[in-house]
């Protein structure tokens, strides 16, 4: 049996939702936000976003890597709105 099969069904985003970030059926940026205190899983966002768009016109895919930093971004400032509300 296909350990991945359950990932498949959904449509491949190397972006939003890459198929091998989602092995055991569950996300690993959940885990990795389960694990940490919030101020540390804000570092872990903004370093992402700063690792994705430095190195983005090295490795041939751009606007890819451009994509992944904005969706780091926007999941940094959906994590400081929520701090704000509470």
């Amino acid at each position: 049996m296909n350990p991945y099969a359950f990932v498949t069904a959904k449509k491949h985003d190397p972006v939003s939702h890459p198929s091998h970030y989602c092995a055991g059926g569950i996300e690993t940026i959940d885990i990795v936000k389960a694990k940490m205190p919030p101020e540390r899983f804000r570092g872990f966002l903004q370093g992402n976003v700063i690792k994705y768009v430095t190195r983005a016109e090295f490795k041939g895919k751009q606007l890819e890597d451009l994509k992944k930093a904005a969706w780091y971004l926007e999941r940094l400032i959906t994590e400081l709105e929520k701090d704000k509300e509470a």
